[in-house]
């Protein structure tokens, strides 16, 4: 699907967003030599290298894979989203510029829903101005409807196995809901400067990464969201680190994508290790699905440069599907 003429106003504001970007990555940069290698090594099962397996030309801002085995990218600076059918294809433009700078989770049914609004104008103000829209994208024919509306800029989106939907806004202090009925609460918890976000398999608890300030990873009860409750905090040496995306292995245990510490930590107990080290500006982390593509068990990693590596170390093999 080719992408369609995109208005002048819009392009400015693509053009502020890419020198926000171009500008935490660049910090994150310069950041990386004090940073690196601060969470001891999680234990793991092999020592083989992180494989690149593919590549959008874009900032990779989140991804996603169905149960078919297709992976999902949002891109930052244009917008798309794409779909990468198996390792080693080139990707598909599944839209064109619809905003999709945010978070993407695949539904039981297949339908995409993908976070809007993930820029520096709307990050600071989605507290306040919550008008960011949570869509609706077909995998195959590339349709967009508006699933929910009138929340903050959305960075993260995780999907609660009863469907409900919760979102964070960078920058801000909200996490959002959509209930599967429709109902939207743009505050229905509060965490300083949400980013990753992930819900238990039980449905329990909402994981949550607080980016900056003083990075931690945070548990919210689904039945007492005023009470979020600061589960584990990263050390002196990772107050800079940048965690961003957030997934959970098939032990419910979260996995953070960092950005400046260039490491992909693991939460085991209530400390955090680290499964890949010299991995940075990496944003999201994901396990594939299905016995073929992006497969069940198999860890997958995207990043500001737009490539998607497969990390052996995070494999999984209690997640694959028969």
């Amino acid at each position: 699907m080719r992408p369609t003429t995109t208005p002048r106003t819009a392009i400015r504001g693509s053009r502020r967003s890419a020198l926000f970007a171009a500008a935490l990555a660049a910090a994150a940069a310069l950041l990386t030599p004090a940073t690196a290698q601060a969470a001891p090594a999680c234990e793991t099962s092999t020592t083989a290298s992180p494989v690149q397996v593919a590549h959008v030309p874009d900032w990779a801002e989140s991804i996603a894979v169905d149960q078919r085995g297709r992976m999902f990218v949002t891109a930052y600076f244009s917008g798309r989203v794409y779909r990468i059918d198996a390792p080693g294809t080139d990707p598909l433009p599944l839209t064109g510029n619809i905003g999709a700078n945010g978070g993407i989770v695949v539904r039981p049914d297949g339908q995409l829903l993908v976070g809007t609004g993930n820029d520096l104008g709307h990050s600071l103000t989605g507290d306040v101005l919550p008008v960011s829209k949570l869509l609706q994208v077909d995998p195959d024919s590339g349709t967009v409807s508006t699933y929910a509306s009138g929340l903050g800029g959305i960075d993260g989106v995780a999907l609660a196995p009863d469907g409900t939907v919760y979102t964070t806004t960078v920058g801000g202090r909200n996490i959002g809901r959509v209930t599967p009925d429709g109902r939207v609460d743009p505050a229905w918890a509060h965490v300083l400067m949400p980013n990753g976000i992930a819900v238990s398999p039980d449905g329990t608890q909402v994981y949550v990464v607080q980016t900056t300030v003083a990075p931690a990873l945070y548990r919210i009860p689904t039945d007492d969201p005023a009470h979020p409750r600061r589960w584990i905090t990263t050390g002196p040496a990772d107050i800079l680190g940048l965690p961003d995306g957030l997934t959970l292995d098939s032990r419910g245990r979260p996995l953070i994508a960092t950005h400046a510490a260039g490491q992909i930590w693991r939460a085991e107990g209530g400390s955090l290790c680290a499964v890949q080290s010299g991995m940075y500006l990496s944003t999201q982390i994901t396990y594939g699905h299905s016995d073929h593509g992006f497969s069940a068990g198999k860890l997958y990693r995207s990043g500001v440069d737009g490539r998607i590596y497969e990390i052996p170390a995070g494999a999984d093999p209690a997640g694959r599907r028969p």
